[in-house]
């Protein structure tokens, strides 16, 4: 039995030198606060593992009695350091912090202050067995606090943190478990003992695996998570859009590290999507930047400890997002090429058809009259040949204002107008624009805008979208027009009104529709049904609209409504 306790304690005194290598390595490593406390928890116990052994079973002479008694400290405020890395996650109250290290702090005083220590062999005074049990309840108080909160607070972590803190929890456990064996039994060949010293090998197996556990092991139960995260990967391939990327990848990247929120940014801060809850609370915001953006994980205090391994994999997962958002962009941009040039297509098509559509007519009417003119020329007299001389002028001046019309519509639809807006007068401008387009009728039209006034607007948009507004209020409405513009903050506003019949309610919906004019307008006058289409185009270029409202108390009222440009 002799020689089995002992070699079970050397092999406790290897593991617990490799516990302690292990547990300086990872705080070398991270440099976090909670890797401080292990290692200088693992650091101090194996130092008293390992220089044990060399002090003699009875003492002699103050230097080794104070070695002794310096080797019980060390005992004393190990669990002491274990609680301070288990609390180093999620802060106790001050008066449990207080508390606990009051008592270790009297706890140490007294192993120093005891009267004597007894040697092997030696009858156990009563002050010593009332030091004993003190330490029992001191050593098992705290490590029943450091299991409590490692287990409790593992069951929301991923898979290997959750692993790694159950580990400790169950170290922290056997090994006070060991110790109160050790202080209950007969002697040091007693069963008892091997109990305690087998209790003590796996409690520093477990702390070893919890600390830094094995490639394969970490594989094994991060298998869960693998699984998905495999899936996602595959899933990131197809990824045709930034919101699919987000979509498939975001999940599985905050499962793997059991974060309960994320959120991907791109290289200008700009979020490009998010999972979970990103409410701030007891836990703690990790950011891991990559070239093409950064991602932002709300996770529980404990994973940049027990999760770094986990938080690499995510890094490496977010260089793959970085590749499946530069092909999403790719194939984006692929498909606005291939719409535009579906649009342009498209435009040129129906271009072709409607003016073939439109130009038949004039042409023909056209052609006709000079066939007649200049084929009976000598059979018409002067009056006959001034009426059909005027009806070719007005179609030619109907196929020449259609032709403009439709390379106006052409050029819009193509976005092949530049809108350039400048400092501009409105009321001289809008004077101008009447006086051209409403010739005689000019004097038919109010224009009530403040000399004052100016706005930033395009100049030649302007004109083409009034002159269309003018032409139909005479040609489709009544005077008197009026004409009021503008500005606030936000908005300019220019409004033409007349006084006709205004636009039958059924023919609203397609009143800004090409080739559309309602049955009054076809029955009153000629037109091509270009005018209201092609205003409202330019206001749309201009980034505002053209409006229709009725007028009160009758008649038409349309209003150009464009964006303030901020100066």
């Amino acid at each position: 039995m002799h020689g089995v306790v002992q070699f079970v304690q050397y092999v406790n005194l290897a593991l617990y030198t490799v516990v302690a290598i292990a547990a300086v390595w990872l705080w070398r490593r991270h440099r976090e606060v909670a890797g401080l406390w292990a290692a200088l928890s693992f650091g101090l116990l194996a130092f008293i593992v390992d220089v044990g052994p060399l002090l003699p079973d009875d003492p002699h002479g103050f230097w080794e009695e104070l070695a002794i008694r310096a080797l019980i400290a060390g005992l004393v405020v190990f669990p002491f350091l274990l609680f301070r890395f288990a609390v180093t996650f999620r802060p106790p109250s001050r008066r449990l912090s207080l508390l606990l290290g009051g008592v270790t702090l009297v706890m140490v005083i007294w192993t120093f202050a005891l009267p004597e220590i007894p040697g092997e062999g030696e009858s156990c005074p009563t002050s010593f067995a009332v030091y004993v049990l003190a330490f029992t309840i001191h050593w098992t108080v705290l490590t029943i606090v450091v299991t409590q909160r490692l287990w409790t607070a593992g069951r929301g972590e991923a898979s290997v943190p959750r692993r790694r803190m159950q580990l400790f929890a169950f170290a922290s456990a056997a090994i006070t478990l060991a110790l109160i064996i050790a202080a209950a039994g007969p002697g040091d060949d007693s069963v008892a003992t091997l109990v305690s010293s087998l209790l003590s090998t796996t409690s520093a197996l477990a702390f070893l695996i919890g600390l830094a556990p094995p490639s394969a092991l970490r594989v094994a139960w991060r298998r869960p998570e693998t699984v998905r995260l495999q899936a996602a990967i595959a899933d990131l391939m197809g990824a045709t859009s930034t919101e699919q990327v987000v979509e498939r990848v975001l999940p599985p990247m905050a499962e793997i590290v059991g974060a309960h929120g994320i959120e991907l940014h791109d290289t200008d801060g700009n979020v490009l999507g998010a999972f979970g809850d990103r409410m701030p609370g007891n836990g703690r915001v990790v950011a891991i930047e990559a070239e093409s953006g950064t991602v932002k994980l709300w996770t529980s205090m404990y994973t940049p400890f027990f999760g770094a391994d986990e938080l690499a994999v995510v890094r490496t997962l977010v260089a793959l997002t970085a590749l499946a958002l530069d092909r999403a962009r790719l194939f984006a941009e692929e498909q606005r090429a291939r719409v535009e040039l579906e649009r342009a297509d498209e435009i040129k098509t129906n271009f072709i058809s409607l003016a073939a559509h439109e130009l038949r007519t004039p042409a023909g009417t056209i052609h006709g009259l000079v066939e007649t003119i200049q084929g009976r020329r000598d059979d018409l007299d002067a009056k006959q040949l001034a009426e059909l001389e005027l009806v070719l002028r007005d179609q030619a001046a109907r196929m020449k204002t259609l032709v403009e019309q439709l390379l106006d519509l052409s050029r819009l639809e193509a976005d092949a107008v530049e809108i350039r807006p400048t400092a501009l007068a409105v009321r001289p401008c809008v004077e101008e624009i009447v006086a051209a387009s409403a010739g005689e009728n000019a004097r038919s039209v109010q224009i009530d805008v403040d000399p004052r006034l100016v706005a930033h607007i395009d100049t030649d948009a302007l004109d083409r979208i009034l002159s269309n507004l003018i032409v139909n209020a005479f040609r489709y409405g009544a005077p008197p027009v009026t004409i009021t513009a503008q500005q606030n903050d936000r908005h300019f506003r220019l409004t033409v009104e007349d006084r006709g019949e205004g636009v039958a309610p059924e023919f609203v919906p397609d009143l800004f529709e090409r080739f559309t004019r309602s049955r009054a307008a076809r029955a009153r006058t000629g037109g091509t049904g270009l005018g209201l289409a092609i205003a409202r185009s330019y206001a749309q270029a201009h980034r505002g609209d053209l409006i229709y409202a009725p007028a009160h108390p009758q008649g038409a009222r349309f209003q150009l409504v464009l964006p303030v440009e901020r100066r």
